[in-house]
């Protein structure tokens, strides 16, 4: 790798954005209709390769039994509102007329409110009544403290998602997850991340995950490059965590960790430039909060807006401008690849020859 030289102490290499690169088309085109958009992680397979971001804004259990219905997998924040109120409607209105810094301050005291195991318990039981297929996110910080409550509430896919989640964390003043061994002592498939480097995730993967968040989730909403000065450019982390993949499948002897893209994917020729990096899925958020029906009510943001002492995030707002239905298979009224996710990944691929998700991964991409 090819490293820049920013000063006379100091190397680095370049890293790219999917807005610096693009996809090429190739010699064949096929029909959209003839693309399969399928992919199975552990028992569990998907119409669609789009998991929506545990986020308030995002997901409800509403929302969620919707994607669900849909294709997808909707992931419920299990330390948001839906878990810490019986009806979180009312706080729900609040925070979309709230502004500036009395508006963070507010947040802090809404999320304050202590997470209830009865509320969790209840919230994924919706979930399962409807038949699709469960998923809860915790922090590796409550991960140890509700994770029984989520297992035994019937969840399918544990998510343990964090801006930035690490195989082996150091602390003298508690004792950290140890991830390999909290995997291992799981019956149901745990995602996790993020991450963003190659020799991250090959950690992440030698504990037994099933799958690897790529990136540091909800970019449209993340402050982190600006509060932290951490930052790495999501084409360039996919194809690093791809990589990494591949060493693993060889270590493991056949063992196939699955990547899913989770940042920087707002419009939907950033999903196919994700998948096009080695990305097996994309986990969105903002674009699934632009729908009508989402509970963000047109306003966007994550658990690190509430931060009690830090916050690494903002409440933004965003154009409404269709439902999930719409949102996801159009038809779209817009041309600036806001909705329409579906068809227009369909396109993309058609366009370049491939039908099956894996074989698009090998699609060539260009640095414009």
């Amino acid at each position: 790798m090819t490293e820049f030289e920013i000063g006379r102490a100091k190397r680095g290499r370049r890293a790219y954005s999917f807005d610096d690169i693009a996809i090429v088309p190739s010699r064949r085109t096929r029909d959209p209709e003839e693309i399969n958009l399928s992919w199975q992680i552990d028992a569990y397979r998907f119409d669609l390769p789009i998991l929506a971001a545990p986020m308030d804004s995002v997901m409800s259990p509403e929302t969620a039994i919707a994607l669900g219905k849909f294709g997808g997998l909707g992931v419920l924040n299990l330390e948001g509102l839906w878990t810490r109120y019986e009806d979180p409607t009312p706080l729900l209105d609040e925070v979309s007329g709230l502004a500036g810094v009395a508006g963070v301050q507010r947040m802090q005291e809404i999320y304050s409110a202590p997470i209830s195991p009865e509320l969790i318990t209840e919230r994924l039981r919706q979930m399962r009544a409807a038949g699709v297929t469960v998923a809860g996110s915790l922090s590796p910080q409550r991960t140890k403290e509700f994770a029984k409550t989520v297992v035994d509430a019937g969840v399918d896919m544990f998510v343990i998602r964090g801006t930035t989640v690490s195989a082996e964390h150091v602390s003298s003043h508690a004792e950290p997850l140890n991830l390999k061994e909290f995997i291992y002592e799981l019956d149901v498939p745990v995602i996790v991340g993020g991450c963003a480097t190659h020799q991250a995730a090959l950690h992440l993967m030698r504990t037994g995950a099933a799958g690897v968040l790529v990136g540091f989730g909800g970019g449209a909403a993340h402050t982190t490059r600006t509060v932290l000065g951490i930052a790495v450019p999501m084409a360039s982390a996919v194809a690093d965590v791809a990589a990494a993949r591949r060493d693993y499948l060889d270590e493991s002897g056949g063992r196939y960790v699955h990547v899913i893209a989770d940042g920087s994917i707002g419009r939907s020729g950033d999903v196919a430039k994700a998948i096009a990096c080695g990305a097996d899925a994309v986990m969105i958020g903002s674009p699934l909060a632009r729908a009508t029906d989402a509970p963000g009510r047109g306003f966007h943001w994550g658990s690190e807006a509430v931060h009690t002492e830090l916050p690494r995030g903002e409440r933004v707002a965003l154009d409404q401008v269709g439902t999930l239905e719409e949102i996801l298979f159009g038809p779209s009224r817009v041309a600036d690849g806001t909705m329409n996710l579906v068809g227009a990944l369909r396109r993309s691929m058609a366009t370049t020859g491939y039908t099956e998700l894996k074989e698009f991964q090998r699609v060539e991409v260009v640095v414009g």
